[in-house]
């Protein structure tokens, strides 16, 4: 299946520029015209993380003329491994800001738009308008439903990848033309079933190859060369070395989206507090335990004061136990990003001790309260 070109051709292109696509421009199918519409794209990526980090220079070599760069959070010294965008002495710096200034080195002539805020449905619709499609390199699944509801309300495609450990997947969603990610996931996951890349770790190299393909896919929508993978989801396993293909189609019986909703709520991640909140509480003197389910070098890096650290490996194999010894204090639980705080979450309401989870976890105390702890 092939569709028509996303972008028409902008202006001719400068002798310099010419002479710089040369060796694509000559490709079997493409020519001239297509790298004129890759000048006149513009490309929104959700995310300078992982894969944002194998998206972004690629895009930008390839010639788009606008590309958008959507995140909230701050480079921290575990990124650098997979997150190749930023260097040491990012750490701290807002990833958008730091993605863009790679960005611009590589071509200084490309409309860098530099959004560092976290996507939500109150900004959804004001950050998409003007863009061509979406990049999503998002981990987390309330991003992915926001980005896919979204784009569809806009009419836009969304490229889509996902890595996990030492293997990813990438597919392309578009209402308009095909399937979108609803009808390939009508339901998220269980909370804390599956970790994101902070919590489980990604092997770098799979970020680059996910990327790549995302990349790919965005170069054959806006020119409207080869087949897009619209209801197909490539899957790569690096272990093995393995590359295989899933199809899906439209679920006849999937319900429209009609408007923008809590993705927190819809993912199962609302029983928490903000940092904000948890500060107030903090200062106001009211009683709390906080239990940080993180392992004890991530504690020995940074920790909020007073926490009490209990490996989520030991609330699994013993959560009536670790309840038992918790008290009556009201009960807020700690982690990275939040991903085993609410598994742990879950194991402890249900041996009786219920409990809230610090939404963002200590990434978010260090980016609202303590920025001290970025380092971590």
């Amino acid at each position: 299946m092939t569709l028509p070109p996303l972008v028409e051709p902008g202006p001719e292109l400068s002798p310099e520029r010419t002479a710089r696509y040369a060796r694509t421009t000559q490709l079997p199918g493409f020519g001239a015209d297509a790298q004129r519409r890759l000048r006149a794209a513009r490309v929104l990526v959700v995310g300078a993380g992982g894969l944002g980090s194998a998206v972004l220079p690629l895009l930008a070599s390839a010639g788009f003329g606008t590309i958008g760069i959507v995140d909230d959070d701050r480079v921290e010294l575990s990124n650098l491994p997979r997150q190749t965008v930023h260097t040491p002495a990012d750490v701290g710096r807002g990833k958008a800001e730091s993605a863009a200034e790679t960005v611009l080195a590589m071509d200084p002539e490309t409309d860098v738009v530099v959004i560092p805020e976290r996507l939500t449905s109150a900004n959804a619709e004001r950050i998409l308008a003007g863009f061509d499609l979406v990049l999503d390199g998002s981990d987390n699944f309330p991003t992915r439903y926001l980005v896919n509801d979204a784009a569809l309300l806009a009419g836009l495609p969304v490229v889509w990848g996902a890595v996990h450990q030492t293997g990813g997947q990438a597919a392309l969603s578009w209402a308009a033309h095909g399937p979108h990610y609803r009808d390939l996931f009508p339901v998220p996951p269980e909370p804390g079933s599956i970790p994101n890349c902070a919590e489980a770790g990604a092997l770098p190299s799979v970020c680059g190859v996910i990327g790549s393909i995302m990349v790919g896919e965005a170069i054959k929508l806006v020119t409207g060369t080869g087949e897009p993978l619209l209801g197909r989801v490539i899957v790569h396993d690096a272990l093995r070395g393995t590359f295989r293909e899933l199809a899906y189609e439209r679920d006849p019986a999937g319900a429209p989206v009609t408007e923008l909703i809590d993705y927190d709520l819809f993912c199962g991640v609302a029983d928490t507090v903000s940092a904000g909140e948890l500060r107030a509480r903090l200062e106001a003197g009211e009683p709390h335990i906080l239990l940080d389910v993180r392992e004890p070098w991530e504690a020995d890096i940074a920790e909020i004061p007073g926490s009490l650290l209990v490996p989520l490996d030991v609330v699994v194999r013993d959560a009536s136990g670790v309840a038992a010894r918790l008290g009556d204090d009201p009960l807020v639980i700690v982690c990275h990003h939040g991903v085993r705080a609410e598994t742990a979450r879950r194991l402890l309401a249900d041996a009786g001790t219920p409990g809230l989870v610090l939404a963002g976890g200590i990434d978010a105390w260090a980016r609202d309260v303590d920025p001290s702890l970025a380092r971590y």
